[in-house]
């Protein structure tokens, strides 16, 4: 579902942010990706996001090489993905209904099937009953499971989970976590970037090391 392949990332002014990554995730995998700051955890969500390209090495979603894409295949790519934040990204003048339909207004899908969509993903993170409140209204663990409904309202292949636990207690992040698990049950990839030691330990799944841009543990 996701490989990197010898992939190296350099930034003019700051040097080799990843350095020969490569591994492979499979469909309905959950990973976990950890590393001190500055260990090159961000530059490599952004290679998958694509708002970066490689400067060596490939990356490929789906059997698709996406290091070299075209600007004008991006946003087709991007459907594959789910984003979800620590900070919730949500747009707070606009309902939890409005929030959650982004990326389908977006891709041009009928209002029918927006609404029906939307509820199911509110209903998938039992947040259904709360599509008109607006973001400021909901706790920080609702507010994080409406930004999880906007990841999967699209029905994404890869989840990428940047610090989703940051801001939630431990039953909330127990929580999030159990949401994951649900949906690799049904054959979707999910990356989870994360400092948490004690999360990564309390589950099962494997764990992607980074230090100083290489991948010291969970490589091929």
């Amino acid at each position: 579902m996701l490989r990197f392949e010898h992939v190296f990332k350099r930034y003019p002014d700051a040097g080799e942010a990843l350095s020969d990554v490569s591994f492979h995730l499979e469909r309905g995998e959950m990973a976990f990706l950890t590393g001190r700051s500055g260990a090159g955890k961000s530059t490599l969500l952004k290679l998958i996001a694509m708002m970066e390209q490689t400067t060596r090495g490939t990356v490929s979603l789906d059997g698709q090489n996406i290091s070299r894409i075209s600007d004008r295949r991006i946003p087709y790519m991007r459907r594959n993905l789910g984003l979800i934040f620590q900070d919730y990204k949500l747009l707070n003048d606009r309902t939890v209904f409005d929030n959650v339909a982004l990326p389908l207004i977006v891709c041009g899908v009928s209002h029918q099937e927006i609404s029906r969509r939307v509820r199911a993903a509110l209903d998938k993170v039992s947040l259904l009953g709360k599509e008109w409140k607006y973001p400021l209204a909901l706790s920080g663990g609702e507010q994080q499971r409406v930004g999880i409904a906007r990841a999967i309202v699209n029905k994404p292949k890869l989840i990428l989970a940047d610090e989703p636990t940051g801001n939630l207690d431990p039953d909330l992040s127990a929580e999030v976590m159990h949401m994951f698990e649900e949906f690799i049950q049904v054959g979707v990839t999910v990356l989870i970037a994360t400092h948490d030691i004690e999360l990564i330990n309390s589950l099962g799944h494997r764990v992607l090391t980074l230090d100083k841009g290489h991948l010291i543990t969970g490589g091929i």
